[in-house]
């Protein structure tokens, strides 16, 4: 993570620092549980999306099932199970271009297997992905998996989640 990168110690922006625009389309697959869709409101998701970004966006967020999840993992990542959250970014800069794809089920189940709320497990996949979007790869060494980790934190903390790797 570079200084551009980084927020102030409780991951809020400065007050005279203006949020990034979002446009985002918020889409859902046929036989997403109405539970989903009812707590996955536009209004929701863009709030805890913008948390996480730190230039404009232009943003698909789509809910899926065990089958599209599980198709789209094959596909792009060749691992024949479903995820709970893929990010296909398209461009980082000047304005970040993805797609981040969410299975209901797979959250669902992680929710309740980590004593999370289903709400609280959402927050922290779309800042997750939001943040994927924009280069953060946890995946890349020890100590990028640590600054990704430690971000999230802030920023579900600004959202009034607890840590979501405890």
């Amino acid at each position: 993570m570079n200084s551009k990168q980084t927020r102030p110690g409780n991951g809020r922006r400065p007050k005279n620092q203006e949020e990034p625009s979002l446009s985002l389309e918020l889409q859902f697959s046929t036989g997403v549980p109405a539970a989903h869709r009812e707590l996955l409101t536009r209004a929701r998701v863009a709030r805890w999306v913008r948390l996480a970004l730190l230039r404009p966006a232009e943003l698909t967020v789509r809910i899926v099932g065990l089958a599209e999840g599980r198709r789209l993992n094959l596909a792009y990542r060749h691992k024949d199970y479903a995820t709970n959250v893929l990010t296909f970014d398209y461009a980082q800069a000047p304005v970040v271009h993805a797609d981040l794809v969410l299975c209901a089920p797979v959250v669902a189940r992680e929710a309740k297997e980590q004593g999370k709320t289903l709400q609280a497990h959402y927050a922290h996949l779309l800042v997750h992905g939001t943040l994927h979007a924009q280069g953060y790869d946890h995946e890349t060494s020890a100590r990028a998996a640590l600054e990704m980790e430690a971000l999230e934190v802030l920023l579900l903390g600004a959202l009034g989640y607890g840590n979501p790797y405890d």
